[in-house]
């Protein structure tokens, strides 16, 4: 039989309500463990001290009761002193015990304050001592709730005047957050202490030791400084920074760490020293301090001339893949006795031969520090010609493979830019098929007009790739694939191919035993590798990314041919239906 629920009073409280309510729970197979829950969550004690609070303030509300006595404290310090006067008896004793007591006192206190309806506060007093020079200048007492996060300010002491004065404010900091601390403004106490004659390192150290409340007593700026809305300016870092190594820094701690490659907002640049910035997709909504590019610059310059400037050389010997060392190989081929992926044709082998377009590389006598990129987002739109792909590879990457192998599994979307050369046609080749075939004064012609990204000369015969090769795969609103030597890409980032250039490297076991086979990287059974042969595949990825690698926006870990065919792929798709950082120089009008 199911029993009934009980019917309530009109009179019933919420707090008889929940007590009721409790007592109606029954466990139910199916709903155990909630049953058990809102049980403990109605039986707790406090929560029917909270409903009965509710309750009364609720019958305050309907019957709006009138004090009997504003001032009820006074009234009880009367009656106190009465007591005292003269001889107590043992229940006068009891009550000036209560009157004294510092829970009635406290009641009693907010009983006049509820009655007078005072609720606005009272500021303290200005100290008798102030000092004369205040007497004219406007005062602002700032409290702040902290925990373990820095306060989100830094200071420096007025050469002029002496004084301590708020050098900046750190973005999305508490300082920043409550809205009262100003660029500018002189800083005189700090939890009661005053900061006028101490060191702005020891200010600092009694700001980070401060926590929860934390009071200032400052001297408005007359003027503040950071009006200015928050920029839009997004770079891409092209160094490594690490704020605890850098010496220069106002404030280690306030410093943001980056990598290269990560992408900054910079959120002021009002200092010409040290910006403020914050990472994109990082969590952390507070900005910290980086060098400016015009510091980072000078910085550089002055290591360069001092010589501390690492000044990585191009190296003798090729450190990038290779194409194939049989005349007019059109296959992958063996470099150096191993078996590594080249060019379509032979053109690359002769390095000693090949040229490059002006303007390619920088001049050794005017330096290109990097230091930022500015970027912004950009997607390919329907009526644009699809962005170009760059592959470079390192030694042993076998891109020429991994190209060729996109492109034929969806050639109606995918192309390659076909060559130029001086050879005489075989009789199966096509003119435009396999290569544009053009006489020796052609060919030097547009070389002179720097009509080639690249090209050399291997075995008397010329070999090169045009801009105008490329232009025609992107006419067929086909997605153009080359690859190239890296000293290329500075000729390829402009603004009408907007490349996208993905650095692929094999993946290179500590040593040949380690490997399950000792074949090549790339796969194939084309010849033994030495423990020599992986340690130059291995600084042959580390050299091209120290030149090269701020110009890559994808590192491609080719561990074998499957998979990174598969990655590659993947990469041409979401080109066509993503948006990607890019200089913003490319989508400017």
């Amino acid at each position: 039989m199911k029993e009934a629920m009980p019917v309530l009073t009109a009179g019933a409280g919420l707090h008889e309500t929940l007590a009721l309510l409790t007592s109606q729970l029954r466990p139910d197979a199916n709903h155990k463990e909630d049953m058990v829950f809102l049980k403990d969550v109605f039986s707790e004690r406090s929560l029917g001290y909270l409903m009965k609070i509710h309750e009364k303030l609720r019958q305050y509300e309907r019957q709006s009761p009138t004090p009997v006595l504003h001032s009820a404290s006074s009234l009880a310090d009367d009656v106190a002193e009465e007591l005292q006067s003269g001889p107590m008896s043992t229940e006068e004793k009891e009550l000036l015990l209560l009157l004294t007591s510092p829970h009635l006192k406290a009641v009693l206190s907010v009983h006049d304050t509820v009655a007078q309806k005072n609720f606005d506060p009272v500021l303290p007093p200005l100290p008798d001592d102030l000092e004369d020079e205040l007497e004219e200048e406007s005062v602002k007492i700032v409290r702040l709730v902290k925990n373990k996060e820095p306060l989100g300010a830094t200071i420096r002491r007025d050469e002029t005047t002496g004084a301590v004065t708020v050098a900046r404010i750190m973005r999305g900091g508490a300082a920043d957050r409550s809205g009262l601390v100003h660029v500018g403004d002189e800083l005189r106490e700090v939890n009661g202490v005053s900061v006028i004659h101490k060191r702005p390192d020891e200010i600092s150290q009694l700001l980070s030791q401060s926590q929860g409340s934390i009071t200032l007593k400052i001297i408005p700026a007359i003027k503040e400084e950071d009006r200015l809305k928050e920029s839009k300016v997004y770079v891409r870092a092209l160094f490594d920074y690490i704020p605890l190594e850098d010496k220069a820094t106002p404030c280690q701690e306030a410093g943001l760490p980056f990598k290269r490659g990560d992408i900054l907002q910079v959120v002021t640049q009002d200092d010409g020293t040290w910006w403020q910035a914050k990472r994109v997709g990082d969590s952390n909504l507070r900005a910290g301090l980086i060098p400016s590019k015009q510091f980072q610059e000078r910085r550089l310059a002055y290591r360069m001339k001092m010589g501390t400037l690492p000044n990585p050389k191009s190296p003798k010997k090729p450190v990038y893949d290779q194409g194939c060392d049989k005349e007019d190989c059109d296959c992958e081929g063996y470099f150096n006795g191993q078996y590594i992926a080249g060019l379509r044709r032979s053109f690359r082998l002769s390095r000693k031969d090949r040229q490059g377009s002006s303007g390619e590389g920088s001049d050794p006598g005017d330096p290109d520090f990097l230091t930022y990129e500015e970027v912004t987002r950009y997607q390919q739109r329907p009526n644009e010609r699809p962005r170009l792909v760059v592959l470079i590879g390192s030694l042993g990457a076998r891109i020429n493979e991994l190209k060729q192998r996109v492109i034929a599994e969806n050639p109606h979307r995918f192309a390659v830019a076909v060559p130029h050369t001086t050879r005489p046609k075989k009789p199966h080749e096509k003119e435009g098929v396999e290569y544009h075939f053009v006489t020796k004064q052609q060919f030097d012609a547009d070389a002179l007009n720097n009509k080639f990204i690249e090209h050399g000369e291997y075995k008397e015969n010329q070999y090169g790739t045009s801009i105008e090769a490329i232009r025609s795969v992107q006419a067929k609103n086909k997605m153009c694939v080359v690859d190239v030597q890296p000293e290329a890409l500075k000729r390829l980032r402009t603004a009408e191919f907007k490349p996208y250039v993905i650095f692929v490297k094999p993946r290179v076991p500590e040593s040949r035993r380690r490997r399950s086979a000792a074949t090549s990287p790339g796969g194939g059974d084309h010849g033994r590798i030495t423990d020599e042969d992986l340690q130059e595949m291995r600084q042959s990825a580390i050299q091209i990314d120290q030149q090269y690698g701020h110009l890559v926006d994808h590192i491609l870990i080719k561990e074998d041919s499957a998979s990174a065919c598969a990655e590659l792929r993947g990469i041409l798709e979401r080109l066509e239906r993503e948006s990607f950082w890019v200089p913003v120089c490319w989508v400017r009008t």
